[in-house]
């Protein structure tokens, strides 16, 4: 299976669950591998025969923005599913949702979540 992946993607939302995450909102970065064979279009050069990037991008933006998660593990799996279900030849999916701007009192560079999902 071949992989293809879209690093530190930032988005402006609004998941949380204090009261100030939800009004003010904050960014947040995520990392996102899709698998799907690639060898047609390594032959053809066509992008007709691989999902672009730019697509999975704006299917990513869309419902990542489209409502407000309490948790970080709702919106990655809302995107997953999203991803998944958009996509009828991606058979994977892993992402790493990051949270650099958690309302935590400490010196940290991001909390986050990994979930992988597969095509059933």
């Amino acid at each position: 299976m071949d992989k293809i992946t879209i690093k530190n993607l930032k988005i402006f939302a609004y998941h949380g669950v204090n009261p100030e995450e939800k009004e003010n909102g904050q960014n947040f970065f995520i990392d996102l591998d899709y698998y799907l064979n690639l060898e047609r279009a390594c032959c053809t050069d066509d992008l007709n025969d691989t999902i672009s990037y730019a697509k999975v991008v704006k299917v990513i933006n869309r419902v990542f923005t489209a409502e407000s998660f309490d948790l970080i593990e709702k919106a990655a799996q809302t995107v997953a599913d999203a991803v998944l279900d958009e996509f009828e030849v991606i058979q994977r999916v892993d992402i790493t949702l990051k949270k650099p701007e958690a309302p935590v009192k400490a010196d940290f560079e991001y909390m986050a979540v990994s979930i992988s999902r597969s095509r059933k």
